[in-house]
């Protein structure tokens, strides 16, 4: 709770407000049942008018002090619960975006989702009931107990009474509602995942006719979160009549003596229903009170899922006494011994990878599905950090350089291309704000976009859908790589990002980039051989290890990794082999590969 409590800090003059009016409130609330008593005992009773009127005037005036006073009250502790809210999403939000892979990888997310939302809403409920019912409940309980012993000892038993059903309601209601706070929580996380899920991979899902074990799969966790929901619902509306059953019969037993008393003339009318309405106000404080004991535990679970999140160490940070690259040197890119490993695993990932990729030089890495590739790049803007050797930019290690400045010489076109809802100009802006439509024109025309994108009715202002769900995945992936091409980066990462287009435009935008920003250093993972065969230097990644480096030519004489990959792509003629020369390559890595041992399980991956 100290993580959230500190965002209060800012808005202690409006707590102070909160409170001086709640005394306000509380002492003009309370005097309103003397005044009254005393109309009925001096002035109605006695048939004196003028008192009637004049008690009646204080009364109003009473009153209104009492409702400004709730008014002020009201409106402070809405500014301070929206205020600090404000400020609690805003660094929730802030930390989020500096989380690495790893941080984002412990947290879903659908989680972050409810806690960036739900759960600071829920802490926001929370902190306006206590502004003003927690100050307020004990004050007025305190105080009316005090005027109601005041008014009549003989009745202070009925109080008793009251007093001690209601503290049994509590005990029950926080026994029974409490520790389901936290599950409803983590079921509506569980719901959100689904969603997500749901609606990301609607393609896959239609693809595959599987709406009906979807649905099935949303409608358990949604009952399973209802069934919840109407537990806890049950024993708060269970809350409300019983307490209302209570002052009833408080109210009725308090006639019933005070009729008694007023008989044998121990007792005014007046002090009566004076005394009753200080017994309402002290059940209702109770109720006010359990009201917050069954709202505070589930703002706490909130508030504790929050604080997970502020209070989390993000594994990748910005050094002290950061250092700058040489401009002239950014393109150097150098990989020195780098080890790499995931959280929470013995396995390294990575082992023993040592190599430079030189400004206007194309590097290529490729090996099978699993064998590291988009691990390593991710090492280059510190989306990880190498778990043990070197990875260097411009001769300077990236640890030793600020995030933003590292990534500043950097354009990267990840796997999975993410367009953002807007207009195609506002997402190849994403690259560089200030970018000219001169400079978005040539870097389509690089990345073979401009053609699709001057057949849209309004071109450049053409709205693109969340997601960029509105155009193919080859449009998706040449608007990646023009946006990144905006940027004008030193370094250019391209992630598998040619798998969507086919092999005309592979070519021409390969020689396009070539022609005209042929001084950056360009660095691509490939799948398909025929993207890098014309790269001045591939590595060959097998299982987290270089096995192989060189040029096209040198790694299929050397490199039976590299070669096996090349049999299973290329043709005879590109491979600049007889077919015969073929077969006995095939049986040679088929008895190579007979003599490897098998991965831990017995099992080839297929």
């Amino acid at each position: 709770m100290k993580t959230i409590l500190r965002y209060y800090k800012k808005y202690i003059p409006f707590v102070c407000i909160v409170v001086a009016v709640l005394f306000g409130q509380v002492i003009t609330e309370l005097l309103l049942p003397t005044y009254m008593s005393d109309i009925i005992n001096n002035g109605i009773i006695a048939g004196d008018m003028d008192h009637i009127k004049h008690v009646g005037i204080i009364m109003i005036f009473i009153a209104a002090i009492a409702a400004s006073c709730s008014i002020t009250g009201s409106l402070f502790a809405s500014m301070t619960a929206a205020k600090s809210a404000r400020l609690i999403r805003k660094d929730l939000f802030r930390k989020v975006t500096a989380f690495s892979t790893a941080e984002f990888e412990k947290f879903s997310t659908a989680s972050l989702i409810t806690r960036s939302t739900n759960d600071i809403q829920m802490v926001q409920q929370a902190t306006v009931m206590c502004l003003r019912m927690m100050l307020f409940a004990p004050i007025m309980g305190i105080g009316a107990v005090f005027m109601a012993l005041k008014t009549s000892v003989s009745l202070s038993w009925t109080v008793g009474l009251a007093l001690l059903c209601v503290c049994g309601l509590m005990v029950f209601s926080f026994v029974a509602v409490f520790p389901k706070f936290k599950v409803m929580q983590e079921k509506l996380d569980r719901i959100n995942l689904i969603m997500k899920e749901r609606l990301s991979g609607t393609l896959v899902v239609r693809a595959f006719r599987t709406e009906k074990q979807e649905e099935d799969r949303f409608d358990f966790a949604n009952i399973d979160l209802t069934r919840l929901y109407i537990f806890v619902n049950k024993c708060l509306a269970f809350m409300m009549p019983t307490m209302t059953f209570i002052m009833s019969g408080v109210g009725i037993l308090i006639v019933w003596v005070g009729a008694h008393l007023i008989d044998a003339q121990q007792l005014l009318i007046g002090d009566m229903l004076a005394y009753l309405q200080y017994a309402m106000h002290v059940i209702m404080s109770f109720m006010f009170v359990t009201m917050i004991f069954i709202m505070l535990p589930r703002a706490a679970v909130s508030a504790k899922r929050i604080a997970e999140v502020l209070n989390t160490e993000t594994t990748v940070n910005d050094p002290e006494d950061a250092k700058t690259v040489d401009a002239a040197a950014a393109g150097l890119v150098e990989f020195r011994d780098v080890d790499f490993s995931y959280p929470d695993s013995d396995e390294k990932a990575l082992q023993g990878i040592s190599f430079t990729a030189m400004p206007g030089q194309t590097t290529a890495i490729i090996g099978g599905t699993g064998s590291g590739k988009s691990t390593l790049i991710n090492l280059i803007p510190r989306f990880y950090d190498a778990t043990e050797g070197q990875v260097l930019l411009g001769g300077i290690d990236v640890r030793e350089m600020t995030q933003k400045e590292l990534r500043s010489h950097i354009g990267m076109v990840p796997q999975q291309g993410t367009l953002f809802s807007g207009t195609i100009e506002s997402n190849l802006k994403y690259g560089d704000e200030n970018a000219s439509r001169e400079d978005l024109i040539k870097a389509c025309k690089i990345a073979q976009a401009i053609d699709f994108i001057n057949e849209k009715p309004k071109g450049f202002e053409e709205e693109v859908a969340q997601g960029g769900t509105n155009v193919s995945g080859g449009q998706k992936q040449r608007l990646c790589i023009a946006r990144a091409l905006v940027k004008k980066p030193d370094v250019l990462i391209f992630d598998d990002s040619f798998s969507a287009l086919d092999f005309a435009t592979d070519k021409a935008l390969r020689k396009a980039l070539k022609e005209n920003i042929g001084n950056s250093t360009f660095i691509i993972v490939a799948q398909r051989i025929n993207t890098i065969l014309d790269a001045d230097k591939i590595i060959v990644l097998d299982d987290g290890e270089m096995v192989g480096c060189g040029r096209h030519e040198e790694l299929l004489k050397s490199c039976d990794v590299y070669r096996e990959i090349a049999l299973s792509q290329l043709s005879e003629k590109e491979l600049g082999i007889s077919e015969e020369e073929r077969e006995k390559e095939r049986e040679k890595l088929n008895a190579l590969a007979m003599r490897r041992p098998l991965p831990e399980g017995g099992e080839i991956d297929g």
